[in-house]
């Protein structure tokens, strides 16, 4: 396992330990029981100066009598207790320590101060917890573990790293035939975190897939570059992430605050470095489990078999959503499905191949060998097991094992997936996955763990190209300026953002002459402090055509503002877009692309990325849009995609170079023309003074 500058060999020595000391009462005798339970070869030294045994094992006093010095420690004392144990077992050099007490940070100021207290008396420990079950490591059959768990001893599997350790304990209970291969939850995380865990991980061959299950995310930096190297290893990494981060505090002057908030960005973080996000517990199982026998691969394209149509309809329907293709299978494939089947059956795809070979294993593995031979990236047989408690399931088993006989033929990608979960037996499962074969339980978990797996193998293939991000923590400062229209736009365009000939003018009298100078029809707006939608408020006026028009306008503004901006107006667009940055604190600058102008919160169409981004991966969010089809040419329309995509560079720069001290940005609408890019509002929130105002 990995050592990290902070846990020189230590959490290795703590993950796989050879010697154990549990300190405590009931929980520390259950963690002996565990240990046992799952078959620990190594030395179970247990402490208690009230108890004679734990377990059955004689107990020590206290630690100072232990015959060696352990490598790890589970401690079930009370938290005020648990400080002054570590201590002890830091001076002894201890690997690393399991807490279990509750009551430090997540438990007020008072619980905060005490888990400092804990982290400084750890020194160079590696602890996880406190407020946690601690690990299972079903690979070397090590458990520091209080309570009851379902796991059984491995040879490989999936390690799942989790913050909650009432999750982590259903997970071991599940009856999927995931094969767990270690488990560990971190509690508080006061010392060994995600990247700690993760690491090590990575660094263990029998480790197939990672599984996280978060509350928050951890420092977005060193996350990132885990998780990258998690791709270069090409060891998937899926996530069930529950709750949202907090955004900084901000008044919503923008739209992009509203659109994009903390769990968007966690969608764009996580897509950023090839993390299948899931949303429920049995699409994160069945993801783990396709990522363990099958990998991640790019490649969306399945091929199904089932003797139904109507199972074979609600697959295709199903794929359909997720953007899954059913395609035409290959001329030798059909050909070699009609000799098999017969006139009677229709040759595609998804293939219904009826009953009329049921029960006969020689003519199904002609079939499934057939199929499997399409070379797609994925390939489904539908099969539901009947009750065995009060049915016949032998023809069932028959139609397994032609699968099974196809697939090592032909060696293709290959899952059985039951409509109904409960509808595949666990023993049959674990066959499966001995077979290299996918059970995959639930239709649309299998479908969402196929469309997962494509999207990590995707990024694994482009992990050259992923960009770590760099930490970005909150705005430190007195005061937020929001600059006005006249100030962002002139920044902006420094950057080399295109913006409307304009001019200002404090006085209205001035206005008309300026109007002609720049040429009509021209857009007149107020300026003023705070006012953020001017449309909204009455402060814009477009289209006027000629001096007195534009005097009008200025009068009727006049309650609105002293400060008057005047532009040329931008005809023949397109299309409008709106450009956002925000800032959250912990995930750092996200760039919203969307449909824009004044309606964008209803219509809803928008992407996210993370700052810094690549061009590409600005256009592929682009043409991603609903309305993407008009930035590429759609009726005969034109569009300038790829000035479109600068103007974003120039707005992804300038909040790049200002990323200290950024709020937000918003530039609503960016106006598309059949030639150039044109943005004609923008706002920036910055923390200190306002400059460029005069520019």
């Amino acid at each position: 396992m990995a050592d990290t500058p902070r846990l020189p060999g230590r959490l290795r020595r703590l993950l796989n330990p050879r010697s154990v000391v549990v300190i405590g009462g009931r929980p520390a005798e259950v963690a002996v029981e565990q240990c046992r339970a799952i078959g620990y070869a190594g030395d179970l030294w247990p402490v208690n100066p009230s108890r004679e045994q734990l377990g059955g094992i004689p107990c020590f006093t206290d630690l100072s009598q232990l015959p060696g010095v352990p490598d790890a420690a589970f401690v079930a004392v009370n938290r005020e207790r648990t400080i002054e144990v570590v201590a002890e077992l830091a001076r002894l050099g201890v690997g690393g320590v399991v807490c279990h007490a509750s009551g430090f940070a997540e438990d007020g100021a008072e619980g905060a101060v005490l888990q400092r207290e804990l982290v400084a008396a750890a020194g160079d420990l590696a602890l996880i917890g406190p407020n946690c079950l601690g690990f299972v490591n079903y690979l070397d059959g090590a458990a520091l573990w209080p309570e009851q768990q379902g796991g059984v001893r491995v040879d490989r599997g999936v390690a799942l790293i989790a913050q909650s350790g009432n999750i982590t304990e259903n997970l071991t209970m599940q009856r999927r035939s995931v094969p767990i291969a270690t488990l560990v939850t971190i509690g508080n995380s006061a010392v060994t975190g995600v990247v700690d865990l993760v690491e090590a991980m990575l660094d263990d061959p029998r480790i197939t897939a990672i599984g996280l299950c978060l509350e928050e995310i951890p420092e977005v930096s060193a996350f990132s570059r885990v998780a990258i190297e998690a791709l270069r290893r090409k060891v998937p990494v899926v996530a069930l992430k529950s709750g949202s981060s907090e955004l900084g505090a901000q008044v919503t002057l923008s739209h992009t605050s509203s659109l994009a908030d903390s769990d968007v960005l966690v969608d764009a973080l996580f897509e950023r470095l090839g993390i299948a996000r899931v949303h429920d517990v049995e699409t994160f199982l069945e993801t783990l489990k396709l990522m363990h026998v099958h990998g991640a691969r790019p490649g969306t394209s399945i091929a199904s078999a089932s003797c139904s149509g109507g199972e074979a309809a609600l697959l295709a329907d199903a794929a359909y959503r997720l953007g899954l293709s059913l395609p035409p299978l290959p001329e030798d494939a059909r050909t070699r499905l009609r000799d098999v089947l017969g006139e009677r059956v229709s040759v595609r795809n998804p293939l219904d191949y009826h009953t009329y070979i049921w029960g006969d294993r020689d003519r199904l593995t002609e079939c499934f060998t057939a199929l499997l031979d399409a070379g797609l990236d994925q390939h489904l047989l539908m099969l539901d097991f009947p009750r065995d408690d009060r049915c016949d399931v032998g023809e069932f088993e028959t139609t397994v094992a032609a699968w099974e006989a196809a697939q090592q033929k032909t060696g293709a990608r290959a899952c059985v997936v039951s409509s109904l979960p409960e509808s595949m037996p666990e023993v049959v499962g674990r066959r499966l996955i001995d077979a290299g074969i996918a059970p995959m339980q639930g239709l649309g978990s299998c479908l969402a763990a196929i469309d997962a797996a494509a999207r990590v193998g995707s990024a694994q293939a482009a992990v050259d190209e992923v960009l770590r991000l760099p930490a970005v923590g909150p705005v430190v400062a007195d005061a937020v300026a929001q600059w006005d229209e006249v100030a962002a736009k002139a920044a902006l365009a420094a950057y080399g953002l295109s913006v409307p000939p304009s001019g200002v003018a404090d006085d209205p009298a001035a206005l008309p002459q300026l109007a002609a100078e720049l040429g009509f029809p021209v857009v007149l707006k107020a300026l003023a402090d705070g006012l953020a939608h001017k449309s909204e408020a009455g402060g814009v006026a477009v289209g006027l055509d000629s001096e007195e028009a534009v005097r009008r306008a200025a009068a009727a503004m006049a309650g609105l503002a002293e400060r008057f901006l005047v532009e040329r107006m931008v005809e023949g667009a397109v299309l409008e877009l709106l450009v956002g940055v925000q800032r959250d604190p912990r995930l750092g600058l996200g760039l919203t692309l969307g449909s824009g102008g004044v309606l964008v919160e209803l219509v809803d169409d928008t992407a996210t990325l993370l700052l810094p981004t690549t061009r590409a991966a600005i256009r592929a969010a682009l043409t991603g849009l609903r309305v993407g089809p008009v930035l590429e040419g759609f009726r005969g329309r034109t569009a300038d995609l790829e000035a479109v995509v600068s103007a974003v560079e120039a707005i992804a720069r300038f909040a790049a170079d200002h990323a200290d001290r950024l709020v937000e940005i918003e530039v609503n609408p960016l106006l598309v023309l059949p030639e150039g890019a044109v943005a004609v509002d923008a706002l920036i929130r910055l923390a200190g003074p306002v400059i460029g105002r005069e520019a």
